[in-house]
């Protein structure tokens, strides 16, 4: 029985680690919506820049669990709006927007929450066949 019991282990601990990870994605998806209309504090200034986590694989309990290993910027383009009178507005009248679409965000933090979910999941159905072995070893 002590395999069971490891590799019920093993289960929840993978399954601890992607929550943490989702967690860790999910705080990086709401800065970037909170900072999708920011602009720049100077003029020509760069805005906010959308920032995207980056995962690792990791070993949690004999097993392969994931971590969030550090937060890159996304290097894609800034859009640019004419509005002379933004104090963010370059010589040429142009503010430049974040790089952050807010649909994608949307759709990034609707994806995570789910694997979040999913991983609650596998937490819970861990728990109750381990406590039903305990029930069958009782009797």
């Amino acid at each position: 029985m002590p395999e069971i019991k490891s590799n019920s282990l093993s289960t929840m601990a993978v399954a601890t680690s992607a929550l943490r990870a989702q967690q860790g994605r999910m705080r990086v998806i709401a800065e970037n919506i909170a900072n999708a209309n920011s602009t720049a504090r100077t003029p020509g200034g760069d805005p906010y820049r959308r920032q995207v986590p980056v995962f690792k694989p990791t070993r949690v309990e004999g097993a392969e669990g994931v971590q969030m290993l550090r937060v890159d910027e996304d290097q894609s383009a800034f859009k640019t709006e004419y509005d002379p009178g933004n104090p963010a507005a370059d010589a040429k009248g142009y503010v430049k927007l974040p790089n952050v679409n807010s649909l994608v965000e949307a759709l990034d933090m609707k994806e995570a929450q789910r694997a979040y979910e999913a991983n609650l999941n596998v937490i819970e159905t861990a728990r109750a066949m381990q406590s039903r072995t305990l029930d069958v070893l009782r009797k």
